[in-house]
């Protein structure tokens, strides 16, 4: 290829992803009511009627290799099996052969910008959108997404569009009416009504970077994606995921909170993708028995520093506890992770660390987190369900390891994960990645960086011999 034809090429995907969003912003500080006589109905109508007109029902299909039953596709072309089983059955076959996923969306600009989970419309072949109870469809196209938050973007064609107004996270309070929005089951636009049960919900194990809204609002299967709005129609979430042994409402449900659908739908739509900006430590909640040693009772653990990475230059250490960044107040490990993820890579932040109860600051500028996977402590999701632990005395005793061991130890693995199945072990200690030696959780990082979502072959030193594993 010429170099102007290499240039022309660069300009054309520039201009196809430069692009930006204007929010229809609600008001900042409504005024809290109730009615005030007896002659008065309480009523959300007005409220939510206008925000119904931005959601959307998203029917995603799927064009998948296997088929009914497991029979050669072949076959269903013979004129005489055609005539033996008859062309009604041929038809369903061939509608078996799509699969069909059903969800919700809500509309964020006129010019028809709309966000939804990643999950609804994940390898979806064609996506076709109606609104409301309006039977007129429109195709969509993929602008982004990002599996970490289960957010995407998707854009129809048209600029007179119904946009919702977006409200504010900080302004939530536990308690307030809302309304959860969207197509359960497939069956139309529906409303259904609840609280705010409780507030930044980030231990459910459903996504990378979760900061949940949990509520008791009806969220049933098709309302993914959907919008969860306050009680003058602003929307404060997106409808995600629920809790539930049989698949329906049991009353617990969870949104992503507005402020992080607004900070992933920017990136998707001037980027294409999410870029988050990476700081290079394994981190902690500070446990209870360790608060005597700060003057903090609260912050995000520093237990390691990755080599050549931007904490290791900026000069964090072990045993720094993390208080805030850029003066918002860091509580715990995922404080810290969803607060590094909303700045970008070469970002420059002011970090506020506690170390040896002396009150430090430094200025930290991000690394690029594309294709990372953080090594923090205990998550019990790494490498298919593994905890990890740098190799201390401690460890040495408690898994009675050579003295001289390197590597990274397995404490722990997930039961039924996929890493017990494959059969990793407490006391292995991972020792190789692919080519690339392991002495630290930096070269875990580096590795799940270069092979993230490939097959790994993984070599564990247990007990003196040297086995060979391989995951995903």
């Amino acid at each position: 290829m010429s170099k102007k034809a290499i240039l022309f090429a660069t300009i054309f995907a520039t201009s196809l992803f430069a692009s930006s969003i204007d929010f229809q912003m609600a008001e900042k500080n409504p005024q809290r009511v109730t009615p005030s006589n007896s002659h008065q109905i309480l009523s959300f109508n007005e409220s939510v009627k206008d925000a119904m007109h931005s959601v959307v029902n998203i029917a995603a299909k799927r064009k998948v290799s296997s088929n009914a039953g497991n029979i050669p596709f072949q076959m269903f072309n013979d004129p005489f099996l055609r005539r033996f089983f008859g062309d009604q059955f041929n038809e369903q076959f061939q509608q078996n052969r799509i699969q069909r996923s059903l969800g919700s969306g809500v509309i964020i600009s006129r010019d028809g910008y709309i966000v939804t989970n990643n999950h609804v419309i994940e390898n979806a072949d064609e996506i076709t959108i109606t609104i409301g109870e309006d039977p007129k469809e429109y195709n969509a196209r993929v602008i982004g997404k990002d599996a970490d938050s289960d957010l995407a973007v998707i854009k129809i064609e048209g600029d007179n569009f119904t946009a919702i107004k977006l409200g504010y996270s900080e302004t939530l309070k536990v308690g307030d009416l809302i309304f959860a929005l969207g197509n359960p089951f497939g069956i139309g636009s529906t409303v259904t009504q609840g609280i705010i049960s409780a507030l930044n919900k980030d231990n459910v194990g459903i996504n990378r970077y979760e900061n949940f809204i949990q509520t008791d609002a009806s969220i049933n299967p098709g309302n993914s994606g959907g919008a969860l709005v306050d009680s003058r129609g602003a929307l404060i979430g997106i409808n995600s995921a629920i809790i539930s042994r049989s698949g329906g409402n049991n009353g617990i449900g969870f949104a992503i909170p507005v402020d992080m659908v607004k900070n992933v739908v920017k990136k998707l739509i001037s980027d294409g993708k999410v870029t988050r900006g990476y700081l290079g430590v394994v981190i902690d909640d500070l446990k209870p028995n360790l608060m005597k040693l700060y003057k903090s009772n609260s912050g995000a653990l520093v237990l390691d520093v990755a080599s050549d990475t931007p904490a290791a230059k900026a000069g964090l250490k072990r045993g720094d506890l993390i208080t805030s960044i850029n003066n918002r107040e860091i509580r715990n490990r995922k404080d810290l992770q969803n607060v590094i993820a909303s700045f970008k890579p070469d970002e420059t932040i002011k970090v506020e660390i506690e170390r040896d109860k002396k009150n430090i600051t430094k200025e930290i500028t991000l690394g690029n987190r594309a294709g990372l996977i953080t090594s923090e402590a205990n998550n019990g999701k790494f490498l298919g369900g593994l905890q990890l632990s740098e190799i201390n005395a401690d460890m040495i005793k408690r898994f009675r390891l050579s003295s001289n061991a390197e590597g990274v130890l397995i404490v722990g693995v997930e039961p039924g994960s996929k890493a017990e199945k494959v059969g990793f072990q407490p006391g292995d200690v991972i020792i190789q990645i692919e080519e690339i030696e392991v002495k630290s959780f930096g070269d875990i990082q580096q590795a799940v960086r270069k092979y993230n979502k490939q097959d790994k072959r993984v070599y564990v030193n247990r007990y003196g011999q040297t086995i060979l594993l391989a995951i995903k």
